[in-house]
Formats: structure tokens, sequence, C-alpha cells
């Protein structure tokens, strides 16, 4: 039987787990807990969105920050951070 989890960010019951933490540490392990593999590739293919509409510049530190943002935002909608329908919070330009 393969290991289930309840997603925060799709409410699934019974989603199926990531197989192992996807990002090291304890963020790593918090997406690993509470988080199904269908919505981790789901911000997977977000993310090459993300990088291109922001115009992210990995030489500049603060893309990173930014980019880790997006991705927390996306990854739990009921965080106070997480823009309106847990879509990740528009960053000022």
């Amino acid at each position: 039987m393969a290991a289930t989890v309840h997603c925060r960010r799709c409410g699934r019951a019974e989603a199926p787990a990531l197989a192992r933490a996807p990002l090291p540490g304890a963020f790593g392990r918090d997406v690993l807990e509470h988080n199904c593999a269908d919505c981790w590739a789901e911000w997977t293919r977000l993310e090459v969105m993300v990088i291109n509409e922001l115009r992210l510049n990995f030489m500049d530190p603060a893309a990173q920050e930014t980019l880790n943002q997006q991705m927390h935002d996306f990854l739990d909608p009921a965080s106070p951070q997480a823009g309106p329908g847990g879509q990740p919070a528009p960053s000022g330009s």
C-alpha cells in the first residue's frame, strides 16, 4: 500500500504522499508531511512560470527568497502570507 497524506493544499485526506522530502531542512520535512505528490508536481510546473513572469535573476539573492515565498504561499494556502484563493500573493514590482 502506498503512503498517503492529508494534503493542506488540495484538502484530500488520502492523497499520494511524496516518496521523500523534496527540499532540505525543516521546510522540506513540512512539505513531505503536509502536501501530496500531485500538489508538489503542480508547484514544479508553476515554478517555471513564476520565475519567468517575475523575471527572477538568481544572481540576485533576493530572487531565491521571492521564489521561496511564492512556493510557501502556493503549498500552504491557509498561510497568512498567501493571497486570495490560496494563490501566491502578488509581489510589488
